[in-house]
């Protein structure tokens, strides 16, 4: 994607009323709220980890908590917010001159001044699509489920990266990276967690 991000972008936007639909619900209420579910799942695991060193029926659950942990601390935590969004200086579509800011609109390939911008990738479309963390355990156990969760997560990464847009905090792709790089966190530990066998 080159100029779509642009194209896309312009749907959300008015000269006259900015990104007005991105203070509306549900927009507003997944900016604020949407982290909670992906959040809960780590806390989840997290749960299930420390517990497992006192409770001997959880310790088959020990090794699901530290991927889950791990998972949330590599991909969304690390690579995504921490690597790529803090240093990358892709400015926000509300900050390029195409929708009245004052920074010029960079690809996503385009490295950046840090502080010309955290576009790249999206923070809020990261923590959504962890939700399909479940898909990489549960592979070999029951495909039914494991396709749930990565269809969740897919579908909940989509929201809240399509919120962000809406807003003007992101444009397409960086979304789309967000999942990438989730994704690819995700099957390395998969085979570092040896789920596979």
């Amino acid at each position: 994607m080159t100029d779509a991000d642009i194209t896309i972008e312009r749907w959300f936007y008015s000269p006259v009323s900015g990104w007005y639909l991105g203070k509306e619900n549900p927009w507003y209420l997944l900016y604020e709220y949407g982290n909670i579910p992906a959040l809960l799942l780590s806390f989840g695991g997290l749960l299930a980890l420390v517990l497992s060193f006192f409770q001997k029926k959880l310790i088959s659950y020990r090794k699901i908590g530290l991927f889950l942990v791990a998972f949330m601390i590599l991909g969304p935590g690390l690579i995504v917010n921490t690597v790529f969004k803090d240093h990358w200086g892709r400015p926000r579509p509300i900050d390029t001159v195409n929708f009245g800011g004052s920074e010029t609109f960079r690809y996503a390939w385009e490295k950046g001044q840090p502080e010309q911008g955290k576009s790249f990738p999206s923070g809020h479309a990261a923590v959504g699509f962890f939700l399909f963390s479940p898909f990489f355990f549960l592979r070999k156990a029951s495909r039914r489920w494991a396709a749930f969760f990565l269809c969740l997560g897919i579908s909940y990464g989509v929201l809240m990266g399509t919120g962000r847009m809406i807003q003007g905090g992101h444009f397409p792709t960086d979304v789309l990276w967000s999942g990438a790089f989730v994704y690819l966190t995700g099957l390395t530990l998969y085979y570092v967690f040896r789920f596979n066998h």
